[in-house]
C-alpha cells in the first residue's frame, strides 16, 4: 500500500490545509503555556517559549512529554531546563514526564494543571507545537478542556516558508501525515473540532 503521505496535494488541497490546518491566531497574554514534548527542532520551541515569555504572553508554563528511545531523559526535562536555562523562572514551569503522544501529553498534563493552579484559574491558553501538527494540538485539547480560550503558535527549521510547506518534499510528508489524521482522529474522538465556528 503506497503511503498516502507521499502524495502531491492538489491546488484546493494545498488551500484547505493552508485556510484549515496551518492555523496562525492572534496572540494576548494568557494564564498557560502548553508545551508539547518533542524531539524535532527543541531548540526552536524554547526558543518560542522564551520569547512568549519574555513578551509577558503567560504566567505559567506546563511541559509535558515522556522518554522516548535514545535518551533517559523525559522531553520534558531536556525542553524545561533549556527553559530554565533561557531565563523562564523554574517555579513557573509545570511538569509532565509520562506522555508518549499528543492526547497523553493533555491528559496527563491536566491533573499537574488542576492540582497546581486549579483548572477554573486557567481562562486561556496558548499550545506550542510543530507547523506541521499544527491546530492537532488545540483540537487535542478542545476535546479534554473545552471551556478555555486557545491559541496557537507553531515552529520549524525549514527554510521553506509555511506556505510553500508543498514545495519542499520532507515538509510538504509531515504536513500531509498529519493533515490525514484529523479526521479519524476526529472520529474517535480523540480530538474535537476546534476553532470553534
Amino acid at each position: 500500500m503506497q503511503d498516502r503521505s507521499l502524495r502531491i496535494p492538489s491546488d484546493d488541497e494545498i488551500a484547505a490545509i493552508n485556510a484549515r490546518h496551518l492555523i496562525e491566531t492572534p496572540l494576548r497574554p494568557a494564564d498557560l503555556l502548553f508545551v508539547f514534548g518533542t524531539r524535532v527542532d527543541v531548540t526552536e520551541r524554547v526558543e518560542a517559549a522564551v520569547r512568549l515569555w519574555h513578551n509577558g504572553l503567560f504566567r505559567w508554563s506546563m511541559v509535558s512529554g515522556g522518554v522516548t528511545p535514545g535518551d533517559h531523559r523525559s522531553e520534558c526535562s531536556i525542553i524545561k531546563a533549556a527553559m530554565v536555562a533561557r531565563g523562564v523562572p523554574a517555579e513557573r514551569i509545570l511538569e509532565e514526564h509520562r506522555a508518549q503522544n499528543t492526547g497523553e501529553n493533555v491528559i496527563f498534563s491536566l491533573p499537574v494543571i488542576d492540582a497546581a493552579l486549579g483548572r477554573d484559574s486557567i481562562k486561556s491558553v496558548i499550545c506550542l507545537g510543530n507547523t506541521w501538527t499544527a491546530r492537532r494540538y488545540p483540537m487535542t485539547l478542545q476535546r479534554h478542556w473545552p471551556e478555555v480560550e486557545k491559541m496557537l503558535v507553531t515552529v520549524d527549521t525549514f527554510a521553506t516558508p509555511r506556505a510553500l510547506w508543498h514545495t519542499d518534499p520532507e515538509f510538504r510528508r509531515r504536513v500531509l501525515s498529519e493533515w490525514d489524521k484529523i479526521e479519524p482522529y476526529k472520529a474517535n474522538g480523540f480530538i474535537a473540532d476546534w476553532p470553534v465556528s
